[in-house]
């Protein structure tokens, strides 16, 4: 039979303890160290995890459906604590659960079976050694300096009017309506304008998004057929969901960093462009095929917005010159 006091202690110590300890270490691993990587989205919720279900088993057996959601709710006050002290926005921990939440019932799982192990009567050591692994851990990615990898996405269009109606509309167009997608209106920045100053390379064109501009000297100057450019500055990727209003959480800094761009223009039958847009950039943020995942889909997004502005004008354009 389950003591209800003792179930009570097991769940509110779980709970408490771990969740604040979760808030502590991932603010470390944030603020003080500016690491996103394998210890705070990985590590730290298997540990926050075990621990709370470690402590809700201490004082008699208990179910696994138990100890996946006392560490579900371990890990969920952490994200809380985070959110009410504006330390982190909504959005990306939204994007970090499904790496995140996993690993946490996982390591309630492991906690559960531990009940039927000697080990799991006298905890206190691995406890505490998992608990100082989450920092070491922190500490060691934060001097290792990786390399980000480069990644690259490419969207494309075929657009029914010819490469030299295309081009003007590319390197410079008027404000594009607001888009509709959820991920848009909840604070991802998105394009707005771009204007260019001058003419060919060295010319500076500026993409207006919701957060700021892209400043984008450009390199290769090549009409009706190529234009590229590299990022001299960029804004915010976004802005953080919060209930504080505005929240600048540390990854808005230099973890999402676009290098360059082009846009390539081919020829078609019929007078027709196939318009591709591309971006290389580096995110900071680990594990990276998961993390690339999130930007490259929402990069593409971008680039769908863009380009098929672009379709519209051109097609307006060569529409108004046939009734003309």
């Amino acid at each position: 039979m389950i003591n209800s006091s003792s179930f009570t202690r097991g769940v509110l110590g779980g709970v408490l303890l771990t969740g604040l300890l979760g808030a502590v270490l991932a603010a470390l691993s944030t603020t003080v160290l500016g690491v996103y990587g394998w210890s705070l989205f990985l590590f730290t919720p298997f540990v926050l995890g075990f621990v709370s279900a470690q402590i809700h088993v201490r004082a008699q057996t208990r179910t696994l459906a138990s100890c996946v959601a006392v560490a579900m709710t371990a890990n969920g006050l952490a994200v809380a604590v985070l959110m009410a002290v504006a330390l982190e926005g909504a959005i990306c921990i939204v994007m970090a659960l499904p790496l995140a939440m996993p690993v946490a019932a996982f390591g309630a799982y492991v906690a559960f079976l531990g009940q039927r192990d000697p080990w799991g009567q006298a905890p206190q050591r691995p406890v505490a050694a998992l608990v100082l692994a989450v920092p070491l851990l922190m500490g060691a990615e934060a001097v290792a300096d990786r390399p980000p990898p480069a990644h690259h996405v490419t969207t494309a269009v075929v657009i029914d009017a010819p490469p030299e109606v295309v081009w003007r509309h590319v390197i410079a167009f008027p404000p594009l309506p607001h888009p509709t997608s959820l991920p848009f209106r909840a604070g991802i920045a998105y394009p707005t304008s771009a204007t260019l100053t001058g003419r060919g390379v060295g010319a500076i064109r500026r993409c207006r998004f919701t957060t700021g501009d892209f400043v984008e000297p450009i390199t290769v100057w090549d009409p009706p057929r190529r234009l590229a450019f590299s990022v001299r500055s960029q804004p915010a990727p976004m802005r953080e969901l919060s209930p504080w209003g505005t929240v600048h959480a540390p990854h808005l800094d230099a973890f999402l960093r676009s290098r360059r761009g082009q846009f390539r223009l081919v020829a078609l039958a019929g007078g027709r462009t196939r318009l591709e847009g591309t971006t290389w950039y580096e995110n900071r943020m680990w594990p990276a095929r998961y993390w690339g995942l999130w930007s490259d889909e929402l990069i593409g997004s971008i680039h769908e917005q863009v380009l098929s502005h672009v379709e519209r004008l051109a097609e307006a354009e060569v529409r108004g010159r046939r009734r003309g």
